[in-house]
């Protein structure tokens, strides 16, 4: 290329005159050059950088260079010489001239067309208007127009948002695929300092260039694009929507090639990238398919501590897999690994070895290779002797996974770890206190280290309960929770280390993990009970509220735990009842964990140990939901069925009226009424509310109480007619209360003045009827002066159903003769000795307060309907005392049976299907008790008495 020129003597002062004519022609002609480069054996050479100042390069190799525009560029001929001179140049070899298309250029220059516009060399210092020029056609001016714009970038983020504001992106964006290459590797320096910029990311995910970006990694490209194109992913990568798009479009692999790259910048940018990724787990799963583990481990041997670094983190996040530390352990990462903890000049990544082996601990053939190779002591002794924060903390995680193993706990137990690990608790990096309360927690499986931590420990893992800290919180409960797990011992060496004051406060934490296993110890603690009297001092029942509301299953699980444990008396179940607690216990039976229903069904069974109790359970729901609960096969649990069997019979009430049948195990309270078969599904009202309803058309309620109270209801008075009514006005609420206290004071106070007395119920209806008429009159004439009186004092007084001011705490109506009735069996029937005499003198006790043997012929006549009736009217209530009742068929004499039954101690049951079947044979008489208990008296059925439904109560 060129014409010959003739050999000339070499001499250095001819060098420099060829050199000097070639520096001018550079400086005429800078406009034509972009980049031109001499190449010679030590290096590249740029010739724009060629001035007076620099000395001409050594000898140089054969080459040609050409610059300018197509067509028309100047043109550098060097051949190859043998044995050229040192910091000289042939000059005789030296030729520079213009060709046109390869071919030989003419001494003269053609004019220009007419229609061509000439070059315009135009200095801009304006960013501006350098933006501007990156939509210009020309390629030299867009690699010029990029250089400019990369060298303004790398001045601070400053330039970078005004780059933003200008409009700069956009463009750019268009020049990575550029058909030229210096054009291409501009615009991705550009990039790849731009990137660093959160408002320019932002900008780069809406424009979608991931994909150009990741194009540029491809092999052809050179160095410098790779470098700079994995820069920009890297600092893309930092947000997660970034990553989706790397990950996505396929960016993962060319980055786990460009790990082998020989450029160290470029292998910096990528396992930065790629650990940012790998927080994905998506990423972590395609890494192993990419088999990255051998060329990340590669990197472990750089010379660059940076990359070295970026390495162990990247392992430090893949090794949480199974399969990535199958992998590290297949390819002797676990070698590399323990000889980076033994190079004391490496110790700047010692945590990052220390985390990374404390992740392929939990690989069981990993572990073994680190036991074996004495890797456990090394990792003792750093957690006993390193002065810093994060190595003691990655020890601590590393013992914390390796005692998980019985073997490792035997041997730490044997190098005494627990001594250690009570000074890393006090720490002063509550990472290294977390990492300790976990190796505690691991180290409890050892009985031999729970002993030792009862002294030494406990203390201290209480104080980290007061930490302003929620993870230390959390970390020391969990510890907690396993020393006192089946250790008595232990459990009251908390009590006594002030530590429930400090477990109440961390169930009001913001994290679940510290609610629930601080409720575990109070649960472990609540097994003895002076313990448990401790826990309910500290107001526990309020502080439970909050974790029996929480969304977690974990945390209402134990919380249900925890009530169950702490409230076994009534006066811890009552504070809980006023506090709000039974509500939320009652949703957790319907909780779909199995978990959660079992210790709420517990809670539920523990918490109706009271009749209170049963009933405000009952109105909420309980019971309907475990009678859901125990019908499914699949969500019953033995605690469901015990809670409902428990609700039934602390509320016998209820149990009466769903089953019609009570055990000889359950004993009838003062509180107890018989309202009547309800229908599987009903809810039975309390008391007070059936107490304080008008009187209605519906059977009366039988209600049973001893207990006096400020109003009584009236005077049992078998002297009066049951046709004619009582002969003393009940509606006087301080005539009802002096008749109660005389009649109780007859019944307790004066026995045998009593039975001289014409006793409530001692004669039948039938045979002293001319008597009772009599009697009723005589009273209705004493009482016709006050008749007036008490009648105006009746709008003013409360109902006999207590009815009052609704400041005053509400009582049940009492009942003063069935106060009698007690007495009269427990000291006549009592003493006798013979349990079948016993049965059948009690049984014609109980016929006769009830109107006693009816002949068949005379039941039309009995008129017991009317008998309630005229009760439930002078009450004003549906709710009649047992005692009240004087003409009773087979459902009152059963109830009252029972109740005087119960108070014999003798174990009978009583069962509704059975007396109304006797009631429904065909007899001459309504049947007493003592030929209701003889088996031997059925008879075949016959027809029903009308106003009976097959056979049972109405």
């Amino acid at each position: 290329m060129g014409s010959e020129v003739p050999d000339t003597t070499e001499n250095s002062g001819e060098s420099r005159k060829v050199l000097r004519t070639f520096r001018s022609l550079v400086t005429m002609n800078s406009s034509l050059f972009s980049f031109v480069k001499l190449r010679h054996p030590q290096g590249m050479w740029d010739l724009s950088s060629l001035t007076r100042d620099r000395p001409a390069p050594p000898a140089l190799e054969g080459e040609v260079f050409t610059s300018g525009p197509p067509g028309k560029s100047l043109c550098m001929v060097f051949p190859p010489h043998p044995t050229p001179a040192p910091a000289t140049l042939r000059a005789s070899l030296f030729h520079i001239g213009l060709i046109r298309m390869g071919k030989k250029v003419k001494k003269e220059a053609e004019p220009p067309p007419k229609d061509v516009f000439d070059p315009l060399t135009v200095e801009s210092k304006k960013v501006a208007t350098v933006v501007l020029m990156l939509n210009s056609p020309e390629e030299e001016i867009l690699a010029k127009a990029c250089e400019a714009i990369y060298r303004f970038a790398l001045k601070g983020e400053e330039n970078k948002a005004t780059l933003l504001e200008l409009g700069a992106v956009e463009p750019l964006t268009k020049l990575l695929t550029h058909e030229d290459k210096i054009v291409r590797r501009n615009a991705t320096m550009i990039f790849g300092i731009l990137a660093s910029n959160n408002d320019v990311k932002k900008l780069l995910r809406e424009l979608d260039v991931v994909n150009s970006v990741i194009a540029r990694l491809a092999p052809e490209e050179e160095v410098v694009i790779h470098e700079f194109a994995s820069l920009c992913l890297a600092n893309m990568s930092v947000e997660y929507t970034s990553k989706v798009q790397i990950f996505e479009q396929g960016g993962l692999e060319p980055l786990i090639r460009l790990l082998s790259s020989p450029d160290p910048d470029v292998k910096k940018n990528s396992i930065e990238c790629i650990y940012n990724l790998v927080q994905d787990f998506q990423c972590r799963a395609t890494l192993q398919e990419l088999n990255a583990i051998p060329p990340i481990l590669d990197l472990l041997k750089s010379e660059y501590p940076i990359i070295q670094l970026l390495a162990l983190k990247t392992l430090g996040v893949i090794t949480n897999d199974k399969v990535s530390r199958a992998m590290l352990r297949e390819n002797q990462g676990v070698d590399q690994l323990i000889k980076i903890l033994e190079t004391k000049e490496l110790n700047d990544l010692h945590i990052e070895a220390l985390s990374v082996v404390a992740n392929c601990i939990e690989d069981m053939d990993t572990m073994v290779l680190i036991q074996q190779t004495g890797g456990l002591k090394k990792l003792l002794s750093f957690a006993e002797n390193s002065t810093i924060p994060e190595i003691q903390k990655n020890a601590a995680r590393a013992i914390a996974k390796a005692a998980y193993d019985a073997e490792n706990r035997k041997l730490f137990h044997e190098l005494e770890v627990e001594k250690c690990l009570v000074s890393l608790l006090g720490s002063e990096n509550d990472g290294t206190k977390i990492a300790a309360s976990q190796a505690i927690s691991a180290m409890c499986e050892n009985s031999g280290s729970k002993e030792f931590f009862n002294n030494q420990g406990i203390p201290q893992l209480i104080q980290l309960l007061k930490s302003d800290s929620e993870e230390v919180r959390e970390a020391a409960a969990l510890a907690l929770a396993n020393l006192t797990t089946g250790n008595p011992a232990n459990a009251k060496a908390a009590a006594e280390g002030d530590g429930i004051d400090a477990l109440i406060n961390t169930l009001s934490s913001k994290r679940d993990g510290a609610i629930a296993n601080a409720a575990t110890v109070l649960t472990n603690m609540a097994m003895q009970e002076p313990l448990r009297l401790g826990i309910q001092s500290h107001d526990v029942m309020h502080a439970l509220l909050s974790p029996l509301h929480s969304a977690n299953t974990i945390v209402q699980s134990k919380a249900a735990l925890t009530v169950a444990a702490t409230a076994c008396d009534a006066e811890a179940r009552t504070e809980l009842r006023n506090a709000g607690g039974l509500e939320p216990l009652v949703e957790l039976l319907r909780s779909k964990n199995e978990e959660v229903r079992r210790n709420a069904s517990w809670a539920v069974m523990v918490c109706a140990g009271d009749e209170p109790m049963a009933v405000e359970l009952c109105r909420l729901g309980a019971l309907e939901i475990l009678e859901e609960i125990n019908v499914s096969v699949s969500r019953k649990n033995k605690f469901s069925e015990a809670a409902y069997n428990k609700l039934l019979n602390n509320y016998l009430s209820l149990k009466y009226s769903q089953t019609g049948y009570l055990s000889s195990s359950n004993i009838i309270s003062d509180g107890f009424y018989d309202y009547g078969r309800i229908n599987p599904g009903t809810k039975l009202l309390p008391l007070k509310d059936l107490c304080l309803q008008e009187p209605s058309d519906q059977r009366a309620i039988l209600l049973i109480n001893s207990r006096s109270s400020d109003v009584s209801p009236p005077p049992s008075t078998e002297d009066k007619s049951s046709d004619v009514g009582y002969g003393r006005s009940i509606s006087s609420s301080s005539s009802l209360r002096r008749a109660s206290k005389e009649k109780t004071n007859a019944g307790f106070g004066s026995p045998t003045e009593e039975k001289s007395e014409p006793a409530s119920g001692r004669n039948t209806a039938v045979s002293k009827s001319t008597t009772k008429e009599k009697g009723s009159r005589k009273g209705r004439g004493k009482k016709e002066e006050e008749k007036v009186k008490e009648e105006e004092e009746v709008a003013a007084a409360p109902k006999l159903t207590g009815e009052g001011s609704l400041e005053k705490e509400w009582f049940p109506p009492s009942d003063p003769d069935f106060c009698v009735y007690v007495y009269e069996v427990t000291k006549s029937i009592l003493p006798i000795t013979n349990i079948k005499e016993q049965i059948e003198v009690l049984a014609k006790y109980v016929a006769e307060k009830m109107g006693g043997k009816i002949p068949k012929e005379k039941l039309q006549d009995f008129s017991w309907e009317l008998h309630i009736s005229e009760l439930k009217f002078q009450l004003k209530s549906n709710v009649v005392p047992i005692g009240l009742i004087k003409k009773g068929i087979f459902y009152h004499r059963a109830l009252l049976f029972k109740l005087n039954n119960t108070d014999l101690g003798d174990s009978l049951s009583e069962q509704r299907s059975h007396i109304n079947q006797k009631l429904l044979e065909g007899r001459d008489s309504v049947p007493t008790f003592s030929s209701l208990l003889d088996p031997k008296s059925a008879q075949p059925n016959s027809p029903g008495t009308r106003g009976l439904d097959g056979g049972h109560r109405q």
